[in-house]
Order: C-alpha cells, then structure tokens, then sequence
C-alpha cells in the first residue's frame, strides 16, 4: 500500500507559519549532548523518523533522553567516555547523518557496534567516511560495495589527522570531528568550499577549543563537554519549500518564523535571490550557537542564471525545491559541479529531470547537473523515488501547475517534514491523501 498525495493549483497565499526544527541541528545536539557531561534540554527537536533513528540508537548505547514536553527532550551526559555496548545492531533506518556521524564516535568506543538501515540506505557511498576515519585508527568493515551495513570494532588508538575534504560533506566533516575529539593530539580538517558547521557550533557552544582559519578547522581533544540546553531553530531546508511557495505563486506573501540562518546554509537564499527573488530576512538577537530569524517571500518574476559553484555546498539539500524554481522561471538556469546530488535518498538529478519531463519542463540531464528551461508546469504522476525532498518539492508545483499534480510514495516525508502537508493546507492549498495499492 502506498500514501499518495494529490495537490491542486492554488493562488494569492498569504500567512505565517513555523517550520520543525532543523534536522542536522536535532541529529548533532542529541549526539553531543549524550557524550557531555551533565543534564540539557533540546528545544524545538524535530520528531522525524530520521532525527529518531539518532534518538533510539543512543538510547541502545546506554543513554537516558525522554520527552518532556511538546519538541522538547532532555539528554542526561554520560561523558565522553560512558557509552555502553548495545546489545543489537543499530538500525538508521534511512537516515544518511545517523550512520556517518555515529559512524565517527563508535569508532573510538572499546565495545564493537554493527550499523544497519534500510534498503534505500545500504545504496549509499560509506568508503567517504571509511576512508579518513581508518586513517586515524578506526577498525571499520563496510559491505563488498563500499556500502553499509558497518561493522565497527574496537581501535587501539585513535590518532590525530590533517586532512583535505576531497568531498564537500558536513557528514563526512562530522564523522571525523566527532572521532578527532578522542585523538591523541589536534587534529586539521581543511574544505574545498565551506559547508554546514553546525557540529562545530555546537562543539564551541559546549566549551571544546574548536578554531577556524580560512578554511581550515583545528580540533584539540576536549576532556570534557559541559551540557547546555539548546534550541533547535526552525529548518530553512524545510523553509524553503514555502519560500518558493510564495515566490511562484501570483500577489502571495508568506512569512515563515524563527528560521535558522546559519551562514553555511543560506546557499539556496542567495541562489534565489540571483534569480530575482523577493526575500527579505529579519534577523533575531543571537541566544545558542545559531543565528535565527524571519523570512518573508512574497511573489516574484523569476529568471534563469548559472548558479555559482560556491553556493553549491552550502545548498545541496535544497537543489530539488530551487529546480521546481527554475522551472517557474524565464530563460534557462544551468547547474554544473553537483554530482553529489547523484548520491542522496535518490540520484535528485534524475528524479528531478524525469519529473519535471513529466510535467512538460524541458531539461537537459548532464553528469553532474542539469539545464532547465523556464516554462508552463502541467500536472501529472510524479515519482517520488522514496526521497522526502523530490516529493515535496513536487508537491510546491502542484501549486501553480496546469491540473492537478499526483505525487507517489509520500510517506517518505516524514523523514524530515512529518506535518509538511498539514502546513499546506493552512495556507489554504488544497491537497488529498490516498492510500491505494
């Protein structure tokens, strides 16, 4: 059986609305706060099945974390060094930022661990984190295919690195931060281009010695964290759907709260705001390790651009919303030098292009981007391809498509988004589910 959702075209949006809280931040506070040392509460935490594969695998590791309120949890420290063995394998389930961060603190436990998920998850690249974390000591075992699941046994040491990313991934850079912080000896990490920072926000925010020249990041193994409550701002990957919403749509404007600005992931604003968006962004006083604030998007005349390599890092996630852009947009939009799009929940490039062809956008798929030509969205089937992101950005131009748009196997959203449809509806879009076989 599998969850469909039928969106309708919808004019003149207006409101405000508040998004979950931002996913990588969720997964990382809950990851750090379990290895410091005391109790803290996690604000605003995203309830997704993602955000929860994090939470139930260190739960297994020994962890107490429970609910107190609505979004908010508390995480009593065990210390850096009081995770317990679990006594199963720990599922990710599909969540990509479980596997790898975790991937880097198993590695430096004295019991094994044995990380598995599912089957869209064992498709994965995992040799990019194998790779530098073997390198400072890690006893890892990935499958024939360079895949999970991960058998991780115990290290006799683990060493410092200096290391130059050859992939521009938080999660990579992550899995090594969290691994280098049981090094012996400081540790280099130096970026092609910058990407989120979240981990190291977090790091300093929790008293680590955790420095950034340029583009190189220096890591001196703590003896300690000092937990802290944080608050989870609200995901502006999750944002920018309802951006675009209101970008697209005719005399729409849509403000969307306490929105984490994070400098590192503003990437897709500033691609939107090439293209002629009308976006304006209100900053709030600074009160945890992230800046946060309003946006508001109110409609626009979008036009095709060459979206510059260096905000390409900084907006991978948002790539399939800001192709549902383009596809609004006058003139051709080429995007080049993204072939990582190629090894997410899908291959985001050709789920994009076969979708957008079915809604009768001209495109052109290339190896490691796509060309899209601005024109009239029609309705039709579209493939979600088991990725939250390809579904929702689907369902965003069913809003302004000729007939109705019919996205498959939305289920997935709730990886990321779970009230993703909920918040449509309040903004007086009409959309219906259907489970059909």
């Amino acid at each position: 059986m599998l969850e469909n959702y039928t969106v309708y075209s919808t004019k003149n949006l207006s409101g405000e609305i508040s998004v979950p809280g931002d996913k990588s931040i969720s997964h990382r506070s809950l990851i750090l706060l379990s290895i410091s040392t005391g109790k803290a509460k996690v604000e605003n935490f995203l309830e997704s099945d993602d955000c929860k594969a994090t939470c139930n695998i260190l739960q297994k590791l020994g962890v107490k974390i429970y609910k107190d309120s609505n979004y908010a949890y508390t995480v009593e420290g065990v210390g850096l060094n009081g995770l317990k063995a679990p006594k199963e394998n720990l599922d990710c389930e599909n969540s990509g930022t479980s596997m790898r961060l975790l991937s880097g603190l198993l590695s430096a436990q004295i019991f094994p661990s044995f990380l598995v998920g599912d089957n869209s998850l064992h498709k994965r690249p995992m040799d990019r984190i194998a790779i530098p974390l073997i390198k400072m000591g890690a006893v890892i075992k990935l499958s024939d295919k360079n895949t999970a699941p991960i058998k991780i046994s115990p290290s006799k040491k683990i060493i410092s690195i200096e290391y130059n990313m050859e992939i521009d991934s938080a999660q990579v850079k992550s899995a090594i931060i969290l691994l280098a912080l049981y090094a012996l000896g400081k540790s280099k990490i130096t970026e092609k281009q910058k990407t989120r920072d979240h981990t190291e926000n977090i790091l300093k925010y929790l008293g680590v010695d955790i420095t950034k020249k340029e583009n190189t990041l220096i890591i001196n193994p703590p003896k300690k964290l000092v937990s802290k409550d944080i608050t989870v701002p609200g995901d502006i990957s999750s944002a920018m759907f309802f951006i675009v919403a209101g970008l697209i749509t005719k005399e729409s404007k849509i403000k969307i709260k306490n929105v984490g600005l994070n400098p590192t992931r503003i990437g897709g604003i500033e691609i939107l705001k090439m293209m002629g968006a009308n976006i304006e962004i209100i900053y709030k006083e600074k009160k945890g390790p992230e800046e946060v604030g309003d946006i508001i998007a109110s409609s626009s005349n979008l036009k095709g651009i060459i979206i510059p390599k260096e905000y390409i890092a900084n907006a991978i996630d948002e790539f399939p919303i800001i192709l549902i852009a383009a596809a609004c947009a006058s003139g051709k939009t080429t995007l080049v030098n993204a072939k990582e799009l190629r090894f997410k929940e899908s291959d985001r490039l050709l789920a994009m292009s076969k979708g957008l062809k079915n809604c009768k956008i001209k495109n052109n798929l290339r190896d490691d981007g796509i060309e899209i030509f601005g024109g009239k969205i029609h309705g039709g089937n579209i493939d979600s391809y088991d990725d939250h992101r390809i579904a929702m950005a689907f369902s965003i131009a069913g809003i302004v498509s000729e007939g109705s748009m019919k996205i498959l196997n939305t289920k997935n959203i709730s990886t990321s988004f779970p009230n993703f449809y909920d918040l449509m509806s309040n903004l007086g879009i009409k959309c219906e589910k259907k489970i059909e076989s």
